[in-house]
C-alpha cells in the first residue's frame, strides 16, 4: 500500500527530482493536462469534476505519505501541485499560451503565497498540504480571467 500513497502523491514519481520537484510536478500536471485535452476534450463541466476529484485525491494521498515520508509537508509529495495546476484552468479557454500562462502564474503564487495563501499551510494534514494550493490555483485562475477577458 505505501507504494501506490508514493506513486500518487508524488505524482508517478515526478515528486523524486533532486532539484525543483514542485516545479516538475507542474510540469507534469500541465503535461496531463494537455493530454487530457488532446486525447478527450471533455467539456469545462467534466474538467471542473475531474479537478474536484484530483483535490479530493491530493488531500487523502498527501495525508496518508505525511507517515510515511516523515514530514508534515514532504518535498516529493506534489499531486497538490498538480490539484492546484488543475483548479488554475478551471473554465480557461484552452490554449498553449493559457496553458503555460497558468503554469508561470500557479507557480509564482505557489511559492510567493501571498494573500490568504499561507494560511492554508496551517490547517492539518493532507488539507494543509493541498488547500494552500488550491488556494494559488484560485489566485492564478482569477488572475488569468483578468488578463483573458
Amino acid at each position: 500500500m505505501n507504494n501506490f500513497v508514493k506513486l500518487i502523491s508524488t505524482f508517478f514519481y515526478s515528486g523524486y527530482m533532486p532539484k525543483l520537484p514542485g516545479t516538475f510536478g507542474t510540469f507534469t500536471a500541465l503535461i496531463f493536462y494537455y493530454f487530457i485535452i488532446l486525447f478527450f476534450n471533455p467539456p469545462s463541466l467534466q474538467l471542473a469534476l475531474i479537478t474536484l476529484l484530483i483535490v479530493f485525491i491530493s488531500i487523502i494521498f498527501s495525508h496518508y505519505s505525511i507517515k510515511i515520508f516523515n514530514s508534515d509537508d514532504p518535498p516529493k509529495v506534489v499531486i497538490d501541485e498538480v490539484a492546484g495546476f488543475f483548479v488554475a484552468l478551471l473554465f480557461i479557454p484552452f490554449s498553449i499560451l493559457n496553458l503555460f500562462s497558468a503554469f508561470v502564474l500557479f507557480r509564482l503564487f505557489d511559492i510567493w503565497k501571498p494573500l490568504f495563501i499561507k494560511e492554508f499551510e496551517k490547517l492539518p494534514g493532507g488539507l494543509g498540504i493541498t488547500l494552500d494550493d488550491v488556494a494559488a490555483g484560485v489566485v492564478a485562475n482569477l488572475c488569468l480571467q483578468i488578463i483573458i477577458f
